[in-house]
């Protein structure tokens, strides 16, 4: 999948832990301002200023205005898939830390027990298996979604094994 350079605004969006929270949580549900808030367990204010940030370098997409419960507007957020479209040449320190972050806050939300984990240690070259792992990823966000399959979360991390 060719991938464009990321700008330094999109690189400063994907640099927070909230913000890739909150791409994951609208990547195929779209979901209002409060919606996100309440499931993170932040306030809706300062989810608002992700959320802004978000559209603003486009990785959310304002949907359709609905009416809430009670009669307000709402105005749901979409995830748009930028973020698995772009590659930059070296990621800063913040971006990899809020990628690792953002795993962690997840795991603590669905609990060690929903994990299924693998370990492997192995002697490759790092390039071919990143390249053939970069390849599978990229058929399975190609894939569409299917409304029936369970919604699952990846984190890959390779690592030197010494």
């Amino acid at each position: 999948m060719p991938r464009r350079l990321a700008t330094a605004a999109e690189i400063a969006a994907l640099s927070s832990d909230v913000r890739l929270r909150i791409i994951r949580l609208a990547h195929d549900t779209p979901l209002t301002n409060k919606e996100i808030a309440e499931r993170l367990g932040k306030d809706p204010a300062t989810t608002l200023h992700h959320v802004r940030k978000l559209v603003a370098t486009g990785f959310l997409e304002a949907q359709p205005e609905r009416t809430g419960k009670r009669g307000a507007r709402e105005i749901p957020y979409l995830s748009t898939g930028l973020s698995w479209q772009l590659t930059w040449k070296d990621r800063p320190p913040a971006a990899k830390e809020a990628v690792l972050r953002a795993f962690l806050g997840e795991v603590s939300d669905v609990g060690v027990d929903a994990l299924r984990q693998i370990r492997l240690v192995v002697r490759t070259d790092p390039g071919e298996l990143k390249r053939r792992l970069q390849a599978l990823f990229d058929e399975l966000a190609q894939e569409p979604a299917e409304p029936d399959h369970e919604r699952v979360a990846i984190y890959l991390a390779m690592y030197p094994g010494d």
